[in-house]
């Protein structure tokens, strides 16, 4: 193929060097070297009818159609009319045996068979002994009888290789062809090297939706053999293809047996087609693994390049399977080629030992000033993945990250550090300390708002835990004298986060937030002055509620439900309980680049509004939870698919259920779900899908009452029956019998799980949320966890059973330790938050003490009840 392509633009470039324009005043260029700068459409449209003269001028005609294609792919646009006529002027040029004229018209013909319509193609012998080429409604191929290549085929052959192969690529580029033209890719005679890369190519795409014919065609040449690299290409792609879908040993090794093929091109063809196979073990990845090793020392730095880029593939899934070629890879890494030297850098930070990591790190040291930055982000990310797999080599590479941070560098390249070190921050306790204080050291001459204002409320947040939070106190008042308004008002935060948790230096804080109060800026007054009036009343809950953790609502929530209130005042206060909870943490919100300039209504506020215009769930309040995904209650294959959303309220549940008729000869009326609880749920009503035609689906929904002040009975099974009326009708006009029988459907049974009367909130500072919710109703129990063997899976576990948000990463267990302390927080049905402190014991098995607190006593009750 690319021989062929250079064929023509060498040609073609030949063609216009040597071409005499006719000096005209229109032909003149007027300003630059490019002689069709200002062409004009309907010029080169006139020019066009000298394709109908003869003798045919090629040298002329094929100037003509440059200029065409020259317009075309500068945009200019081309009516139907206009394309149509000139195509049938341009397909008398196949009279002439000139090739270079057959190939500018093949590339015309693939340009403009988009535009032109209703084009009837006159094929000339002339055209017919080149290839079956045709152009018609809805792109084409005109039908050939099959005796044509009986007595016509041998003549195939003798067409130029590189015509022929453009011939092909333009019938794959039609994407229709008539099976005569099979044996013409691949006849019994030697095809050019090109030709039969497109030929195959062409089998494929007529074939590919028959994995059996595909199969046949795939046994045939790797029988036979093929002469072209680039057919061989081909073909072990298909064949990896095919290995994806179905497992097959023949094809597996016949890409094996192109390892070892003469052409580099196939082998590494081969050996990467290998390394992506999906599972494929380390046995079958050593031979591909062995070559691209010796690719490594190749002397050819493109060969070198794909190596260390597949290696760097294989690495991510094996990198033990990589370990033996670690040797070459350091060779790469002073390779005069910045990229591959880069690439063997990741490579071997994926796969080197912990021993190994000071050497690179000086060996990176070396060529990180002579990367791009978008060289310099992959190899940042690939630190941060070795930080989580060595973390006792923090120190290391937490000092080789702010060396980095120094240097210049752009936006992405200092956030990708950024985040790089934050993550060690966040895995490793020892590395807080050194890490807070790099980042401290960077905000004192950082250029950007975005990063300065993310590494302040990080310093809010980890700086006061620390063994002396007073040294931060400089660098962040600095931002407050220094900077502008909105990385004051970070500063004016995290000076408020200190003062919340640190009684000792609560009086400078207030002091200096009495300064803030003065600021230009409204935003950091007000902050200073909502921050100074909490502080001052000294109550933990306070602090808690509104400096420490926040508001654990949704902010678009609380904006619509505001503009709400407003709009339709009550004697009744605001009930901040009626907003929805945010399902994200605030500080990611506010860490954001560009927030939307409207923001779009979530998932829970679309049911909101769905379930508010029925009329049974009129006085049911404000929507608590809706589940994140439907439950099936029938298989995907049977004659009604029917799914499930529970829809949580304060003392409701509503189910949702989205069901379908696959069947086309009924339609289904009044179509209800009858339940049957196990524990003390009331059903209340049903609300029935009026119609149910074939294939549009409908809603149907029940309402239950939830029970109360009974913890027990929170979790509850339900029995699930579906009631409709059959009418019958006719698949192919719609029509439907007036009369029906009544009919139901067994389904699955429906589960209620205490996640579904919980919704997760982020509490930032744990403790001081504890604090703040008291200890009038906490309990504790002690349990033993008697089938599970390890701290992790009782941790997963519990967070996906109670439904609740795992709080300052406790959800991660260290290495080699038997203890481990969970901490959860969520809202429970009604607004009242829950927190859990479990604390996690393995020795044969796992011991389990939990302590729950709440600010009402059903939500403590329910949780144990739940565990118990």
């Amino acid at each position: 193929m690319c021989e062929a392509l250079g064929s023509i633009l060498s040609t073609t470039y030949k063609y216009k060097k040597n071409f005499k324009i006719n000096k005209r005043a229109e032909d003149v260029p007027r300003g630059g070297s490019n002689p069709f700068q200002h062409l004009e459409k309907s010029a080169v449209l006139q020019e066009a009818r000298v394709f109908n003269e003869t003798p045919i001028n090629p040298r002329k005609c094929a100037h003509i159609l440059t200029k065409i294609l020259y317009l075309i792919n500068q945009g200019e646009h081309l009516g139907t009319t206009e394309a149509t006529e000139a195509f049938f002027a341009m397909t008398k040029l196949f009279q002439s045996n000139d090739p270079t004229l057959r190939r500018m018209c093949y590339l015309t013909i693939k340009e403009m068979s988009c535009i032109a319509e209703d084009v009837i193609i006159v094929t000339s012998r002339q055209l017919t002994l080149t290839m079956a080429d045709l152009v018609g409604p809805g792109v084409r191929l005109l039908s050939i009888r099959s005796s044509w290549w009986g007595t016509c085929g041998g003549l195939w052959e003798r067409i130029q290789g590189s015509t022929r192969g453009l011939g092909l690529k333009a019938a794959d580029h039609l994407g229709t062809v008539v099976p005569t033209c099979h044996s013409g890719g691949q006849g019994a005679s030697p095809l050019a090297l090109c030709p039969q890369y497109h030929a195959l190519g062409l089998l494929y795409h007529v074939r590919k939706n028959d994995r059996l014919a595909v199969s046949k065609m795939i046994s045939k040449f790797t029988r036979h053999g093929l002469k072209s690299p680039f057919a061989y290409c081909m073909m072990i792609r298909v064949a990896g293809k095919q290995l994806e879908e179905e497992d097959g040993s023949p094809l597996f090794d016949f890409i094996e047996s192109c390892l070892r093929n003469k052409h580099e091109m196939v082998v590494y063809e081969a050996a990467s087609a290998i390394v992506n196979l999906p599972g494929c073990s380390a046995k079958e990845l050593a031979p591909a693994v062995s070559v691209l090793q010796l690719f490594c020392s190749s002397p050819k730095a493109a060969l070198r390049y794909a190596a260390v880029r597949t290696l760097n593939k294989v690495a991510m899934k094996h990198p033990s399977a990589v370990t033996a070629c670690n040797l070459d890879l350091e060779n790469l890494v002073t390779d005069s080629n910045r990229s591959i030297a880069t690439l063997a850098i990741t490579t071997l930070l994926k796969t080197g030992s912990e021993s190994s990591i000071d050497r690179l790190m000086k060996q990176i040291s070396s060529f990180m000033s002579e990367i791009s930055d978008e060289f310099k982000v992959v190899v940042v990310q690939a630190i941060s993945a070795l930080c989580q797999k060595y973390p006792r080599k923090h120190a290391v590479l937490m000092n080789f990250l702010f060396t980095m941070l120094r240097e210049e560098g752009g936006f992405e390249y200092k956030r990708a550090i950024v985040d790089c070190i934050i993550s060690i921050i966040e895995e490793n306790a020892e590395s807080k300390e050194t890490g807070l204080s790099h980042l401290c050291e960077f905000i004192e001459d950082c250029e950007f708002t975005v990063l300065a204002t993310r590494i302040l409320h990080l310093l809010g947040q980890e700086g006061p835990k620390t063994n002396n939070p007073s040294k931060y106190i400089r660098f962040i008042y600095n931002r407050v004298v220094l900077e502008h308004e909105e990385v004051r008002a970070g500063a004016v935060s995290a000076l408020a986060k200190f003062g919340a948790q640190n009684e000792e230096m609560l009086p400078s804080i207030l002091v200096l937030l009495k300064r803030c109060v003065m600021d230009d800026d409204n935003e950091v007054r007000d902050r200073a002055t909502f921050y100074l009036n909490v502080l001052e009343q000294k109550q933990k809950a306070l602090n808690a509620g509104y400096i420490l953790n926040g508001l654990t609502v949704s902010i678009p929530g609380l904006e619509r439900a505001l503009q709400q209130y407003t709009l339709e005042p009550s004697e009744k206060p605001f009930d901040l309980k009626s907003v929805p909870l945010a399902t994200t943490p605030t500080a990611e919100q506010r860490t954001a680049v560009k927030q939307p300039e409207k923001v779009a209504a979530t998932r829970q506020e679309i049911f909101q509004e769905q379930l508010a215009a029925v009329p049974e769930f009129q006085g049911l309040g404000p929507l608590f939870k809706s589940s994140p995904e439907a439950v099936a209650l029938t298989e995907s294959e049977t004659e009604y698919v029917i799914r499930c959303t529970k829809h949580t309220f304060t003392e409701h549940m509503v189910f949702q259920f989205d069901c379908t008729n696959t069947l086309n000869d009924q339609t289904l009326e009044n179509v209800t779900v009858q339940m049957e609880p196990t524990e003390a749920y009331e059903v209340l009503c049903c609300v029935p899908a009026r119609s149910l035609p074939y294939n549009q689906p409908g809603t149907c929904y029940t309402l239950v009452a939830l029970p109360r002040d009974e913890p027990t009975a929170v979790a509850c099974t339900f029995s699930c029956m579906m009631k409709f009326t059959v009418k019958d009708c006719d698949p192919t006009t719609g029509e439907t019998d007036e009369e029906g029988y009544e009919d139901e459907y067994v389904l699955e049974d429906l589960e209620v799980t205490v996640a579904d009367h919980i919704q997760k909130v982020m509490k930032v500072n744990f403790e001081a949320a504890w604090d703040e919710v008291g200890d009038e109703f906490e309990k504790e129990e002690t349990f033993t966890l008697s089938t599970i063997k390890t701290l992790e899976e009782a941790v997963g576990n519990i967070v996906k059973f109670l439904g609740m948000h795992p709080c300052e990463r406790s959800d991660r267990v260290p290495e080699n330790k038997n203890t481990h302390a969970l901490l959860l927080a969520g809202v429970f049905r009604g607004g009242h938050d829950i927190l859990v402190r479990s604390r996690l014991l393995l020795l044969d098995t796992v011991t389990m003490q939990v302590t729950a607190r709440s600010s009402e006593e059903l939500p403590v009750d329910v949780i144990l009840a739940s565990v118990g």
